[in-house]
């Protein structure tokens, strides 16, 4: 009696056009992840440093550094302060001006365009900074003139700007573009890994151990 040979299937070839559409994402996954690791590597490096200082911000010693200056309104500026008759004695509003811009060029420090708490008898500033803090008080009378700065240090600056804190919108969209950059770097990069899937069988078990594993956590380790 005699045995049938078992068939042998004949692996798919894919067609013309179905290779020249894989060559074609191969070829435009790979220049968009080259581009943006490009884009995104001095950042990312900075943002994976800071992630582990921040996780360990307890640990890191930081002794802050206190300087206070005092200084006096020139006769010229006093006017620009002073509570008027008839005026609100307590709002919300930015420094006058000239008065700003002395003090800044003084204190080297923006001043101008920044909400100041008016009452009777003084002004006060708050200038919250990254890394550190600062406040000044100006009184509506004599024109005296107290600015306080705290620095906390470098990593203490450094962590600020990874949280954006007090950083301006300068930064702010920076952050938006990086972010923006990552989602491309990720997506490509993802992409790449379903060109080559079939190369190479685990894939798509670590790309699931990728996503579970962070998901598990939260779930059973973050209170």
């Amino acid at each position: 009696m005699s045995e049938t040979a078992p068939a042998v299937t004949e692996p798919k070839i894919p067609s013309p056009t179905a290779r020249k559409r894989k060559a074609f994402w191969t070829r435009q996954f790979y220049l968009w992840h080259w581009v943006s690791s490009a884009l995104c590597l001095a950042s990312m490096l900075f943002f994976a440093f800071t992630g582990i200082t921040l996780n360990h911000a307890a640990d890191i010693p930081a002794k802050p550094v206190v300087n206070e200056r005092k200084l006096t309104l020139p006769a010229g500026l006093l006017g620009a302060v002073a509570l008027e008759q008839g005026a609100a004695a307590e709002k919300k509003a930015p420094l006058p001006a000239p008065v700003a811009e002395w003090l800044g060029k003084e204190l080297r420090q923006k001043v101008a365009d920044r909400g100041a708490d008016w009452s009777e008898f003084e002004i006060y500033l708050s200038l919250p900074r990254p890394g550190g803090d600062a406040w000044l008080t100006i009184d509506r009378e004599s024109g005296a003139v107290t600015h306080e700065l705290t620095r906390r240090g470098v990593i203490s600056y450094l962590n600020d700007l990874h949280k954006g804190r007090h950083t301006g919108p300068g930064w702010a969209w920076f952050l938006d573009i990086f972010s923006g950059a990552c989602v491309i770097f990720s997506l490509t990069g993802l992409g790449l890994l379903w060109v080559h899937a079939r190369r190479r069988p685990s894939t798509w078990p670590v790309v699931a151990a990728g996503v579970l594993v962070p998901v598990l956590i939260v779930i059973f380790l973050v209170h």
